[in-house]
């Protein structure tokens, strides 16, 4: 496979020397066009020009808008179906009868699993920036079953509300009966789907460069021309960024499975370019994707669980507040906040919480409320962003295109 893709590379390479409008066109100078393309939609964004990025973002939703009519009007009997689909599940839905108490037990589930699935995808599908939903969500729900579980000595939460809202239940069990298996044990579910959307995510740059390396047309996306950079400058590459990258790059194409599987398993903000290897080297989808559900749904979720369920045990939330308290000047007043919140959490776990809100919890409650909804609009933008230079590309590839016919 390795020698294989070497040599479709050196045949792509040549092929970049080829003639341009008729005459041979130096590679450096084709090279500098792309950067000054590149850099000039990167100058397309909504704090530099307003006006340009709207109209660009809102002219790339009418293209997709029409891309997407038309697949579907030449898949008119998938789309029949799915509607035939979708009218006998309504209909299920909403007429009454006998089955309605498995109707609703189902759509409890499916909207759990959907739910989690979904936040997993935004985490890694590459739209925008990424929307960091483990740090967001994820990670405060199972923060949340840790410090309750200790509290209760108890994971057997009332349902309803859980896992709208954590109480305790009637009949607490005794100290000490809590332990780190019983917590992993209840927040699997949401941590799993949470991890399969994570790997569902990764698949675009997978298809994208499965599908340029098949076509042999030029790559419309940043990352694979980067990815085609590298490799023709593997050998030259002395910073630390390309060489790690490199590693991950001959980890991925010499493993095989297990070096997709490692990559996946681990904290790894370059496993996009694992992707696009695998996609570049004609990796079998199930190879592909079998390795990178088992790792990010099965190996790095736990991982990620024990990491969160360690730090919010009850001695270590214990520790840090009072190492907050020590701190020399400023720690009282910022530990006095952190104890009234873990109170007011108590509170609400034995159903005390109509004693009155502390003035803690209110601040600190706030705080991560403002952080989230920054995130979430700073997600937003970056995909306003992406899409207008998205825009601007398919209006700089036309132009080329026309450039070349002349």
């Amino acid at each position: 496979m390795a020698e294989n893709g070497k040599n479709c590379d050196q045949r792509r390479v040549a092929m970049n020397k080829e003639q341009y409008n008729g005459n041979f066109t130096d590679p450096s100078s084709m090279n500098e066009k792309k950067r000054r393309d590149r850099e000039e939609r990167q100058n397309i964004v909504l704090w530099r020009q307003p006006l340009i990025t709207l109209q660009y973002f809102s002219l790339e939703i009418l293209v997709i808008l029409k891309e997407w009519t038309s697949k579907l009007w030449h898949r008119q009997s998938i789309v029949v179906s799915f509607l035939l689909l979708l009218a006998v599940l309504i209909a299920t839905y909403y007429v009454e009868g006998a089955h309605q108490q498995y109707v609703q037990r189902i759509e409890k589930q499916f909207l759990l699993y959907a739910y989690w699935i979904g936040l997993g995808i935004l985490s890694s599908v590459g739209l925008g920036t990424g929307l960091h939903t483990f740090l967001l969500y994820l990670g405060p729900h199972i923060a949340s079953v840790t410090l309750a579980a200790y509290e209760c000595n108890s994971v057997n939460f009332p349902e309803p509300p859980y896992p709208d809202q954590i109480i305790c239940p009637d009949e607490e069990g005794t100290e000490g009966t809590i332990s780190l298996w019983s917590i992993i044990s209840k927040v699997r579910i949401e941590a799993c789907m949470w991890g399969i959307g994570t790997a569902i995510g990764e698949l675009p740059p997978y298809f994208m460069a499965r599908a340029a390396r098949l076509s042999g047309a030029e790559p419309d996306d940043d990352e694979y021309q980067e990815f085609e950079e590298m490799l023709e400058h593997a050998e030259t590459a002395q910073d630390f960024a390309s060489r790690a990258k490199l590693a991950v790059q001959n980890l991925v194409q010499k493993v095989g499975f297990f070096g997709i599987l490692a990559c996946a398993s681990i904290p790894n903000p370059l496993f996009d370019l694992a992707g696009i290897t695998c996609g570049h080297f004609l990796v079998p989808f199930w190879t592909f994707f079998g390795a990178t559900l088992i790792g990010k749904a099965i190996i790095k979720m736990h991982i990620q669980k024990i990491f969160v369920i360690i730090t919010f045990s009850k001695h270590i939330v214990e520790q840090m507040v009072a190492f907050i308290g020590a701190v020399p000047g400023v720690g009282p007043s910022l530990q006095k906040p952190f104890q009234e919140y873990l109170e007011a959490q108590r509170q609400k776990l034995h159903h005390k919480s109509e004693m009155g809100t502390p003035q803690g919890e209110n601040w600190l409650s706030w705080v991560f409320e403002k952080l989230v909804v920054v995130m979430v609009c700073y997600f937003i933008l970056s995909i306003v962003n992406s899409m207008a230079q998205s825009y601007a590309k398919r209006m700089q590839q036309r132009l080329n295109s026309e450039e070349k016919t002349k």
